[in-house]
């Protein structure tokens, strides 16, 4: 039985793609590059400043100037964390409806505790969330299983009463690895290959509220 339901962010609990490629955007300009468009940001958000750089750049993170441009990215970042950024339509009405069948709920993330906290505070659910968890709340992020094994832990429960809600393929992997059912969300960024149904997750949701139907 479900006893709490666990999101990630970026993708699957808010739409981060808009200010993630706004930063860019300025970093680019920064560099005298032109902007690039949202539709070729968008997929790769999920993979956070390692994604848009590889977008704008066309860089990985072992060439010598990636470390400087990461940290000018995540500074701008920083500034306008939460401009454009809006919970996807539905997760709204899903939080209601899980605070209505007193079902906890909650945040595992890769994205730093700097970004994540003023972060769900602007968008008006920090208070509401029984559990956070950041990509450096423990030593490691996903996929490995850790985030959402604390997670567990801080809300008591064991990992298989808990289902997991994710976009990308290293969400499904950590809940895998956590012993944690998990669904994926087509409606969130998906990574490069754009497609969740080879992932293996229990389950696919093209829309928020239809996680209700997992409980």
């Amino acid at each position: 039985m479900i006893q709490a339901v666990l999101f990630d962010l970026d993708g699957t609990l808010a739409d981060t793609a808009p200010d993630l490629a706004g930063a860019l955007n300025l970093l680019l300009g920064e560099h005298g590059r032109g902007p690039v468009p949202l539709e070729r940001t968008r997929p790769l958000t999920s993979a956070g400043a390692r994604g848009m750089l590889k977008a704008g750049f066309g860089i990985e993170p072992d060439a010598p100037e990636y470390e400087t441009l990461r940290i000018r990215f995540l500074d701008l970042y920083a500034r306008a964390v939460c401009v454009e950024t809006r919970l996807f339509g539905g997760i709204g009405e899903l939080l209601d409806a899980l605070e209505r069948r007193r079902v906890p709920w909650g945040v595992v993330t890769n994205k730093s505790e700097r970004f994540t906290t003023p972060l769900l505070e602007a968008l008006g659910v920090l208070h509401r969330a029984a559990c956070v968890v950041s990509g450096d709340t423990v030593a490691r992020a996903k996929p490995y299983p850790d985030p959402l094994l604390h997670a567990a832990r801080v809300l008591a429960l064991a990992p298989a009463s808990c289902l997991y809600v994710g976009d990308d393929l290293r969400d499904v992997q950590a809940a895998r690895a956590a012993g944690m059912p998990v669904v994926a969300a087509s409606y969130g960024y998906l990574g490069n290959d754009g497609d969740c149904r080879g992932w293996e997750a229990d389950g696919v949701i093209g829309h928020p509220l239809e996680t209700l139907n997992f409980l």
